[in-house]
């Protein structure tokens, strides 16, 4: 259970950061865009009021408490889970990802009622027009880890996991 708390505050703390440095510190929000490693690294300033891609995003605040609440229970029922399923260090570590990432991006909402985003990712002549944050590749690679790391149901588990 520590590598999930650890890396649930890492994630938290990293997300946090990231998004305090490049959207408030670098003053992406006023500038709207700025090239790190074009085509292939840029930051531009997005604001998030739906799920991933922004679907869902009507921007009401019905819809901005009912994704919180959606998060939050997401994040409970992975700790539920990985309680009952005794995983080992590398499963745990990604279910500490996916909470980070999920409840950097609550505050996000709560906060400024929606998800500061600003990576853009574009490659091989393919204009991306979608931005995300550090937190979504968190809760992307902790979901995969699961996935991947966790033992199926009719795994049976070795002494000491």
């Amino acid at each position: 259970m520590r590598a999930l708390v650890w890396a649930a505050i890492a994630a938290f703390v990293l997300d946090q950061l990231s998004k305090y440095v490049v959207i408030h510190v670098m003053q992406l929000w006023r500038v709207g865009a700025i090239d790190v490693l074009p085509p292939v690294i840029n930051f531009r300033y997005g604001e998030n009021r739906g799920i991933n891609f922004g679907l869902f995003g009507g921007g009401s605040d019905m819809g901005r408490w009912v994704l919180i609440a959606v998060a939050c229970a997401i994040c409970v029922g992975v700790l539920i889970w990985v309680r009952q399923q005794r995983l080992g260090l590398w499963p745990m570590m990604g279910a500490g990802l996916l909470i980070g990432g999920a409840l950097a991006n609550v505050l996000d909402r709560l906060l400024y009622g929606y998800v500061l985003d600003f990576l853009n990712m574009t490659c091989c002549g393919i204009n991306n027009p979608f931005v995300f944050n550090l937190a979504d590749v968190f809760i992307f690679g902790g979901a995969l880890a699961l996935v991947m790391l966790a033992p199926a149901p009719d795994t049976p588990r070795k002494k000491g996991q």
